[in-house]
């Protein structure tokens, strides 16, 4: 017999939590992440009954939310709030299959948003990038290996930052990664990274298991092992910095070598699926975000494809 549960939003922001790590087995850092932003409706509307979030409770919440400002914006921008609603719906859906007294999740609309523009890097750019480290030590054979294995695999940083040694087979120059929402996907490189990768793990003295790691200033590694796996914000700071020397204008990361990998695939003739599967996107839409960049080379094949009209 079906039966609606009424209960307080704070035990079952808990119970929802647990059923992410245990049931879903969703990632810490995606269950911190919906514990932020379903705290911050508790922070608005306090420790009320589930069955009392309703329309009009979402609508103020999201006029609260839009007015919350952070470090550096007087405003909550909107895909942040998106992010806050989407966890909302996801914690009603759980809430409906408890069959605890809540609104249906499809009552809750996103906010509409500006598509941001792809920044990617040219040959030329990418050329520049990669001669910026001085191989000539392991700190930059380390960086060296690491903008390699961005642009030719598409990694996100951190699934970069959390290889370990044996994670990756050098030889036969593919190996798999476990991505967003726990989801493998095999990641393939080009003979260039893999040649750079193992310079810098040739190079390397220590038994340290991660395939990256810190090093302070000029030391090397021992026979220890007891060097720091590298940070996604050291690999962000360093990328950003290398772009800098080499002259790049644009504001350059991690993400922009993942983008630069998706463009570089459809330039060349990759269909949009294959990207897709190859950044590990689970909705096709994510991946269409790179088809504009690509009009220039669609002008470019109806000119050198489609039939004109013969002249008279």
């Amino acid at each position: 017999m079906s039966y609606n549960i009424v209960m307080l939003f704070a035990k079952a922001k808990t119970d929802f939590l647990e059923y992410l790590e245990i049931e879903q087995n969703r990632s810490q850092k995606t269950i911190s992440n919906y514990d932020h932003y379903l705290t911050r409706l508790s922070d608005f509307a306090g420790d009320i009954k589930v069955s009392a979030i309703d329309g009009e409770l979402i609508r103020k919440w999201r006029l609260w939310l839009n007015r919350l400002g952070t470090n550096t914006s007087d405003e909550l921008q909107k895909t942040t709030q998106n992010y806050h609603l989407i966890a909302l719906r996801s914690f009603l859906r759980y809430c409906g299959k408890r069959d605890i007294a809540a609104l249906p999740p499809d009552k809750i609309e996103l906010a509409k948003t500006v598509r941001k523009q792809v920044t990617f890097l040219n040959p030329d750019e990418l050329g520049r990038l990669f001669s910026q480290p001085d191989v000539s030590g392991l700190a930059g054979l380390r960086d060296r290996a690491i903008l390699e294995l961005l642009f030719s695999s598409g990694l996100r940083v951190s699934e970069l930052v959390g290889l370990d040694r044996d994670h990756i087979n050098l030889k036969r120059r593919e190996f798999m990664v476990r991505g967003k929402g726990q989801k493998d996907r095999p990641i393939f490189i080009s003979p260039d990274a893999a040649e750079w990768v193992q310079k810098y793990l040739t190079e390397r003295q220590d038994t340290a298991q991660p395939l990256f790691v810190r090093y302070s200033g000029t030391k090397q590694a021992d026979t220890s092992g007891n060097f720091s796996r590298l940070t996604a914000r050291s690999v962000q700071r360093m990328v950003a910095r290398y772009a800098l020397l080499a002259g790049i204008t644009k504001h350059v990361s991690p993400h922009t070598l993942r983008h630069s990998f998706a463009t570089d695939l459809l330039m060349n003739g990759a269909d949009l699926r294959s990207v897709q599967a190859m950044l590990g996107h689970s909705n096709i839409a994510t991946t269409q975000i790179y088809t504009h960049v690509t009009d220039p080379h669609l002008k470019a094949v109806h000119e050198k494809f489609h039939h004109h009209k013969p002249k008279d």
